[in-house]
């Protein structure tokens, strides 16, 4: 089924015509065009080497595609400069394979982390993380040292962190790699319950059980979308 092609002045996030290399070796992506709607969950699926990460990357603005242009509801998004960076800062947030906590903190510490770089006040801060852990079943542990939580446990930590700050975008990469089926379950369950409705996600996946729980699933073989699926 060809990908579906949206104008650049639609409410969300849209990419025209993204092709990006490293350096001079080959190209990772080329000539993406895709749009994520506000509230909308999509899955990036397809083999390792076939530009999901990358993709995701982009979207993130955590990397300038080499080609083409990122768009932020009807503005284009700078290649570069504090503006970027501001976006960045205030639209996403980020679930990683790997859990990214300080072991010495409490859930609560971990969970406001995101606010407190935002500028939000630590009061402020602290009461947003704790609804957030709520949000995601770990309320009871919110004063726990994140050293002596489970592995679900710190990635449902990584998740609250993610939503607390009710982002437009969270984007992650392969969140659910490194655990069991019942405990993806569990955390992917707690992503999906605890984002503001606005929010959208996208998750970069091997795991079928991953994408069935999105509205689109886009696969990417070398580089290019090849389906999009609901």
């Amino acid at each position: 089924m060809p990908l579906r092609v949206r104008d650049a002045a639609v409410d969300g996030l849209t990419l025209q015509g993204i092709s990006h290399r490293y350096g001079s070796g080959p190209v990772v992506l080329g000539d993406i065009d895709l749009t994520i709607a506000p509230g909308e969950s999509v899955a990036l699926t397809g083999p390792s080497g076939s530009g999901k990460t990358t993709l995701l990357s982009i979207m993130g603005l955590l990397t300038s595609p080499r080609d083409g242009t990122v768009f932020l509801d009807s503005t284009a998004v700078p290649t570069g400069g504090p503006a970027r960076g501001r976006l960045r800062a205030e639209a996403y947030a980020w679930v990683f394979q790997t859990v990214n906590v300080l072991g010495h903190r409490t859930a609560r510490d971990n969970a406001a982390l995101g606010l407190l770089a935002r500028g939000v006040p630590r009061v402020e801060a602290s009461r947003r993380a704790e609804d957030a852990l709520e949000a995601v079943g770990l309320a009871e542990h919110a004063a726990a040292r994140v050293v002596d939580l489970s592995g679900g446990e710190l990635q449902r930590v990584c998740i609250a962190r993610a939503v607390a700050s009710s982002p437009r975008f969270v984007l992650a990469d392969e969140p659910t790699g490194q655990l069991d089926h019942a405990t993806s379950e569990r955390a992917l369950d707690a992503l999906w319950s605890a984002r503001h409705p606005d929010t959208s996600i996208v998750i970069a996946t091997h795991d079928g059980s991953v994408a069935r729980r999105c509205d689109r699933v886009i696969g990417l073989v070398d580089g290019r979308t090849v389906e999009e699926a609901r």
